[in-house]
This record gives structure tokens, C-alpha cells and sequence, in this order.
């Protein structure tokens, strides 16, 4: 083992100590949400910056689980992303087997997705595609349009193609079709890029609010992250959240509310990552350089 000097020592302890300041910078924020959404209005009121509140309350989790319209949207935000990551994975893996193998057609295909990553229609065009194919104002067209990532498509390809042929071929011999084969031989190999793939579909569709706003006319169909912005960025956190019940108990502060709202919107997403952490740390090295 190398003796350690000095200056070894040193730049450890400078490296570990800049790791702390950053880490601390990036918790503080987190800190404060999860502060002032237990916090009362009076110490809100008194003190400019909380951290952690002198006395504890739940009111505004009170609030927004007793409105009808939140609990809604946070159910169906929770379906997007279940039913639209299963979408995305089965789409995905399956046309990146068949353009990992020897298929005809299969170099018009790939142009094409190459096409799409340099060439996008546009906000306008798309919005008439899913206006035009039935899709508007229903919770598919926050699934099917983006069905297909074309950058997850081609590294998920580049991984099948590592994948022995002799597997294939064998599965072949033994009488297994192309759909028993992706099932039975790809899939228990592709654990980690199916993982990471999914985990990163699956925040996508958790965190999405733009074709909410744009292709979603009926607000009992709104996700989460479309409550969100009509909570925090058009401060209408009673307006959005209160029902009938609500209203007449007095609800608590907008700004206690918005906390609560963002961290009850924010928590569900990062309790699914420890479970694909296994996975994850091998997916995420999909595509690099192997010596």
C-alpha cells in the first residue's frame, strides 16, 4: 500500500469538507420545504427563515389530503407513470431487439428514429396529431406520444447487440418464437437497462406537466405536477385544493400548503429509486467504453 503524505491527507480532508459544504447547500432547500410545511402561521409569520419549527403541526397535510381534487391527481399521476413506464419499456425493448438483429427494413427504420433525434414537428403539429388520432383531453396522450425515447431506444440496441447470438440461436434450436425469446432469454439478462431505463421514463412521466396543460381541458383529469403549478407558480393553493369541507375549517396558510403540496408531490418519486439501485448502477454505465 502507498504511504500516504501530507498533502495526500490534506487533499482529502479539503476534497471531504467541499463535499459537505455542497451537500449541505443542496439539503437546505429540501430542509426548508419540509420545515414550513409543519410549521404554524404565527411562527411563519415571525420568523423570515425556518429550519426546523419550534412547534409542529400537520394542518396543511390535513388540507390537501382532505381535498378531492389533489388526492385525484395524485392518483392518476401515479397511474401515468406506472402504465406509461410499462409502455415505454415494452415499446422500447422490443424495437431495439429487432433492430439489434439482422431484420429487413432495418436500416429505414433506424434513419428514421436517428430523424427524430435531429427533427422534432413542433409544438403545433404534435398538438394536431393527438387532436386529430382522439387523444386530446384523455390521460393517454400524456403516454402514447412519447411512447419512444429514440436516445433510450439506440443505447438500449447497442445493448442488445452485446448480447451472444449463441443465446438467441440456441433458444431457436429449442423451438422458442421471437416473443419467448425476448421474454425468457433477453429480458432476465437486461435487468439494468430495463432499470435504469425505466427509472428514467418513470420521472419523466411523474415530473411532466407541460402536455398536461396542453393537451388536458378537464381539470379532474389534471396530474400532480399541473396542481403544482396552479399551487405555487399561480399562488391558488385554496382555490385549487379546497372542496366545500375544506373552506368551512378555516384551511391554513397558501404558503404552508404549497410545502406540503411539493413534498408530498416530491417524496413518492425518490422512494422508488433505493429499489433499483442494484440495477441502476449498471445501467447507467450502458454505452461506455469497455477495456
Amino acid at each position: 500500500m502507498k504511504h500516504r503524505t501530507f498533502a495526500d491527507r490534506v487533499f482529502d480532508w479539503t476534497n471531504s469538507l467541499a463535499l459537505l459544504l455542497i451537500a449541505a447547500v443542496m439539503l437546505v432547500p429540501f430542509l426548508y420545504v419540509f420545515s414550513i410545511s409543519f410549521t404554524t402561521y404565527k411562527e411563519f409569520l415571525q420568523n423570515d427563515f425556518i429550519l426546523l419549527p419550534k412547534t409542529w403541526t400537520i394542518e396543511a397535510y390535513q388540507f390537501i389530503f382532505e381535498s378531492s381534487s389533489f388526492v385525484r391527481s395524485l392518483w392518476l399521476t401515479a397511474v401515468i407513470t406506472i402504465v406509461g413506464t410499462l409502455v415505454n419499456i415494452a415499446m422500447t425493448a422490443s424495437l431495439a431487439y429487432s433492430l439489434s438483429r439482422n431484420m429487413w427494413g432495418r436500416g429505414t427504420l433506424m434513419f428514421m428514429v436517428l430523424f427524430t433525434m435531429l427533427f422534432s414537428a413542433g409544438m403545433i403539429p404534435t398538438y394536431i396529431v393527438v387532436k386529430e388520432t382522439g387523444l386530446l383531453d384523455s390521460i393517454w396522450s400524456l403516454i402514447l406520444p412519447v411512447a419512444i425515447s429514440p436516445f433510450y431506444l439506440i443505447v438500449m440496441r447497442q445493448f442488445f447487440m452485446g448480447i451472444p447470438n449463441e443465446l438467441t440461436e440456441a433458444a431457436v434450436i429449442d423451438g422458442a418464437n421471437d416473443l419467448q425469446i425476448i421474454w425468457k432469454v433477453i429480458t432476465p439478462l437486461s435487468k439494468p437497462a430495463l432499470a435504469a431505463f425505466g427509472l428514467f421514463y418513470a420521472v419523466s412521466h411523474w415530473n411532466n406537466y407541460f402536455t398536461g396543460v396542453l393537451y388536458l381541458n378537464d381539470p379532474a383529469k389534471w396530474p400532480i405536477q399541473v396542481i403544482l403549478r396552479q399551487i405555487v407558480t399561480k399562488n391558488e393553493a385554496t382555490a385549487t385544493l379546497a372542496n366545500a369541507q375544506a373552506l368551512l375549517e378555516n384551511p391554513p396558510p397558501a404558503e404552508t400548503i404549497q410545502m406540503a403540496a411539493i413534498l408530498v408531490a416530491t417524496v413518492p418519486i425518490l422512494i422508488v429509486y433505493p429499489f433499483l439501485q442494484k440495477h441502476f448502477a449498471k445501467g447507467v454505465m450502458l454505452g461506455s467504453v469497455k477495456g
